[in-house]
């Protein structure tokens, strides 16, 4: 019987062979089962994430039953989406507010319009006491109301978003394609999962109501105290509506300064909490209902400038039958709807000047209107008259954007 050589031996290299061939596939097989759970986990983590978004099916049968008087997109690739803040007090937490009294009010309702290149995102507040024509709409008990002139909010408690949408279409002309319900849990939990959102406070806080009592300057608001923040009303500023909505567009602002930034984005120990509770408060028109429907909206978004995020209100004034209510201002009202339909530019400035010729006058306290002229050296004429494209300077509307600092 022939001896064993030295490739057979048990000290041999034939055995150091057989042991990196071993150990090959045994970490071959860990590094499989490894990748195996990783997808698994992921797989998990995205349908826990998918299944937290709650599709409005109510909102889009009644849309699609009023198809045929809803306004038609005229701009392909713009988007213009419906931000509600519901201030319903069931469910997790919101009873903290105030009795549940079966219903809820648009206590926030905002119209983002995305350019269709994604260069500028555009949110226009619409005050709650707008006095407005809201049609007959289906209420939660199957039965259906009748149209009336009544304040922005009823809207939202009369039919809810749906009601909502076609209120808001009827008033602007200008199609609402997505929508988008987050309820005063869902905030406070959003503004959580970022660590907070810092502010400027050119003054000290001390708001029993609220619940609020902060120092002045620089301070970072937990979910509960930003939810005080943005509803306080009576205690903040000058008690008005107008100075809310200001209030809430500079926390809007101030809040994509905090998701854009890279500790946020970049960081998954940090992205899935945001994630998951933006998800968890989320009541979204059917497209929009996963994880895959709010990639498509949002990817485009990333890359926006922080200062071509801007935040206005809609031309408004006092209802002239009650200095309680709001009505809108016209003309301005409908220009400003005329170019949100077109995808035409626009801008924003905290002080407006008031030296310009072109200037068409102070509007409110609170709001002017810049109107410019065509290169024909013509006043801008009606819907249609002005190319898109147009070289004309962009008529300038009292607002904000997400790059400014309000300690400067």
């Amino acid at each position: 019987m022939p001896g064993r050589g030295a490739g057979a031996s048990a000290s041999g290299k034939g055995l150091a062979r057989r042991r990196r061939r071993r150990w090959v596939r045994g970490g071959g097989l860990v590094i499989a089962l490894g990748l195996v759970a990783a997808v698994g986990t992921g797989w998990v983590l995205y349908a826990k994430l998918d299944a937290n978004i709650t599709p409005d099916e109510a909102a889009a049968a009644e849309l699609a039953r009023y198809e045929k008087e809803r306004p038609t997109s005229l701009v392909k690739g713009a988007q213009n989406i419906l931000l509600i803040g519901s201030d319903t007090r069931s469910g997790d937490d919101n009873d903290d507010y105030g009795r549940d009294s079966g219903t809820e009010r648009s206590d926030t309702t905002i119209l983002l319009h995305l350019a269709a290149d994604r260069r500028t995102a555009t949110a226009i507040s619409l005050p709650r006491d707008l006095m407005v024509d809201v049609p007959a709409c289906l209420r939660a008990d199957g039965s259906r109301s009748e149209p009336m002139f009544a304040m922005f909010n009823y809207a939202f408690q009369m039919g809810g978003s749906g009601c909502t949408i076609r209120t808001v279409e009827k008033l602007t002309d200008i199609r609402v394609d997505h929508h988008v319900v987050v309820d005063f849990h869902g905030f406070k939990e959003m503004v959580d999962a970022v660590d907070g959102v810092q502010v400027c406070l050119r003054s000290p806080i001390d708001d029993k109501a609220a619940k609020l009592k902060l120092p002045a300057g620089r301070v970072t608001l937990d979910g509960e105290q930003a939810l005080g923040y943005v509803r306080a009303r009576k205690t903040l500023g000058d008690g008005s509506d107008t100075d809310r909505m200001d209030r809430q567009q500079r926390f809007l602002g101030a809040l994509v300064n905090k998701v854009q930034s890279n500790d946020v984005l970049l960081n998954p120990v940090k992205l899935y909490p945001v994630l998951d509770a933006a998800t968890s408060s989320l009541t979204t028109d059917p497209d929009l209902a996963s994880l895959r429907g709010l990639y498509q909206l949002v990817r485009g978004l990333r890359d926006i400038p922080t200062e071509r995020v801007q935040f206005l209100t809609v031309p408004r004034e006092s209802y002239v039958y009650n200095a309680n209510r709001d009505q809108l201002v016209e003309p301005e009202a409908e220009k400003l709807f005329e170019r949100l339909r077109r995808d035409a530019p626009l801008a924003v400035a905290e002080e407006v000047p008031r030296d310009s010729a072109t200037k068409s006058g102070n509007l409110t306290g609170s709001y002017d209107y810049w109107e410019y002229e065509r290169d024909d050296g013509k006043s801008r004429g009606k819907r249609g008259d002005e190319p898109s494209n147009s070289t004309s300077p962009a008529p300038t509307f009292r607002g904000s954007t997400a790059a400014e600092d309000t300690c400067e």
